[in-house]
């Protein structure tokens, strides 16, 4: 395939659906409950809505939302901790943008910029290692977040930094490994995962050999999957027609762009600059061991956490917020208490809602939701409740 178009084929796409109805057809425990497959990019969620294909598919075949979203899993706690850097004197934060309204205990970044901190959106880690060329009577701070996909440039930047002794440019590490995640979800007892859809920009740095775990300890089928309609359909078709033949393997529908052993080069850079942290918390996942990186020692002088007072706290969600349950795919956003009344994107509660890999964002946006529905009961709830108080 050469074009765009090709992978948005009507035709080809109903002919992946009549196949993936027929396999559907042929398996047993279908017949007894939906076979759930875990996307779990942010990415193929926001494919999966934005090109309706859930419609596509029979009852049977239920996808359940994952975690792969960077900016969805940050915790509260760390949002706190970009916003204490950023107003430090003579600072200029650093982020991408759609860390900048993640909500913190006490406000995002976006608000933090309002206040009077220099907050700046950049678009790839070069250009903070400009703005410290730039600015060297100023500290640049680099907010690192993403998994393996984004690690590879914010490594070779921090690189350069060292090259050209530029000793006013930090980064704040908060960079996050997909594997531990994947393996911290399979051994949950409150999920009953019949395959996954893995993440197909994450795949191209790392290859697709870790991921053999999930097929041998855990016997569950994978598909490393592109992003447009027919990538996922066809990724889609093929976890299920593992599980129609009893097979558990990792197969590479993302072959184009996706080699078994990952970017060697990239990877050199990633082990090089970064090292493996014990625990790292996970918004709604808690603490996963060795699920995040820290700056080595080699490259200390350019950690933010080591050259500046970081506050460091746990902070918990507010309570009616449900990412959590989001995140670990145990409910659909829509089943959120606050999902499209107090929690939109132009006003979000939680996390989901403001990526543009958040679940949240994808069923609000693209999941055709009477939201005017939600926000109608919303209110009829806080009527009723004003009622019960009044009368107390």
């Amino acid at each position: 395939m050469k074009f765009v178009d090709e992978f948005r084929d009507p035709e080809k796409a109903q002919t992946l659906a009549r196949e993936i109805r027929r396999l559907v057809a042929s398996i047993d425990r279908a017949k007894q409950r939906p076979l759930q497959i875990m996307e779990v990019c942010g990415g193929h969620t926001h494919s999966i809505f934005r090109y309706g294909i859930t419609q596509f598919l029979p009852d049977e075949v239920e996808f359940v939302h994952g975690p792969g979203c960077p900016v969805c899993v940050l915790p509260m706690g760390r949002v706190d901790d970009c916003v204490a850097l950023a107003e430090l004197p003579h600072v200029i934060f650093t982020t991408f943008g759609d860390a900048m309204r993640v909500p913190g205990s006490k406000k995002s970044l976006l608000k933090a910029k309002a206040d009077g901190a220099d907050v700046r959106m950049v678009y790839s880690p070069l250009d903070a290692l400009k703005l410290a060329k730039d600015n060297p009577d100023r500290e640049v701070i680099f907010f690192g977040l993403g998994f393996e996909t984004t690690m590879p440039s914010t490594a070779m930047t921090v690189m350069q930094a060292k090259k050209e002794g530029l000793a006013n440019f930090s980064l704040f590490c908060n960079h996050i490994t997909i594997i531990p995640t994947i393996k911290a979800i399979l051994d949950s007892p409150d999920l009953h995962l019949d395959g996954f859809l893995g993440p197909g920009h994450v795949s191209m740095v790392i290859g697709t050999r870790p991921y053999e775990f999930i097929a041998e300890q855990y016997g569950k089928p994978i598909t490393i999957s592109g992003f447009e309609p027919l990538d996922v359909l066809h990724s889609l078709w093929m976890v299920i027609k593992q599980i129609a033949e009893g097979r558990a393997e990792v197969e590479n529908q993302y072959g184009r762009i996706v080699p078994r052993n990952g970017n060697e080069r990239a990877l050199a850079a990633v082990h090089e600059v970064f090292e493996p942290r014990e625990f790292f918390e996970w918004r709604g996942l808690g603490s996963i061991e060795h699920s995040g990186v820290r700056v080595r020692e080699a490259y200390a002088d350019f950690d933010a956490e080591r050259k500046f007072p970081v506050p460091n706290l746990k902070i918990a969600d507010p309570k009616a917020c449900q990412c959590g349950e989001v995140l670990k795919g145990l409910i659909k956003p829509q089943q959120c208490k606050v999902f499209g009344t107090t929690c939109t994107p132009e006003m979000p509660l939680g996390s989901l809602m403001v990526s543009t890999e958040g679940a949240c964002a994808a069923y609000y946006n693209y999941g055709r939701i009477d939201t005017t529905g939600l926000k109608r009961n919303s209110q009829q709830r806080a009527a009723t409740q004003l009622a019960a108080e009044s009368l107390a």
